[in-house]
């Protein structure tokens, strides 16, 4: 049987997460600012990457001052929104060198940050939305051996 961790929230800005006093900056932001001026074009594009990342299950999405990030019990995507692009990065728990990432950041053994830019709708294909679902499986802790 798992025992289930509380959320941690935030006692200023009221954001939860998976460990108790996690840094963060503080402030409460709307997705409107981020697609101010924005063509069209990329507001559907945020809307079907937004869809890939709900097809996995039930996400939070967290608008901040400089990007959207994406949680389950922790972040595992974040992006910001550019006038003719997407860009942005996945949290895996290994690292996966493909063409759609431009850069990989190893945080830790089982933390790697891999930068993407959307351009196109076709940039969401089966290779990449599959790294999605298992980048949702780190926003769900399932990496860890010890995982709520």
């Amino acid at each position: 049987m798992r025992i289930t961790v509380p959320m941690w929230r935030c006692p200023i800005c009221q954001r939860r997460f998976a460990n108790r006093n996690q840094s963060h900056s503080c402030g409460r932001y709307d997705l409107k600012s981020h697609f101010a001026g924005k063509p069209l074009t990329i507001r559907q594009l945020y809307k079907l990457f937004l869809s890939r990342l709900r097809h996995c299950g039930p996400v939070i999405v967290l608008p901040e001052k400089t990007r959207i990030a994406f949680q389950v019990r922790m972040s595992f995507a974040a992006i910001q929104i550019q006038s003719s692009k997407i860009v942005g990065h996945l949290v895996l728990a290994q690292r996966h060198e493909r063409p759609i990432f431009h850069r990989i950041d190893s945080i830790s053994r089982h933390n790697h940050v891999h930068h993407f830019k959307l351009e196109k709708p076709q940039d969401l294909n089966e290779e990449f939305c599959q790294l999605i679902t298992k980048a949702y499986a780190v926003g769900q802790q399932k990496h860890l051996s010890n995982h709520p």
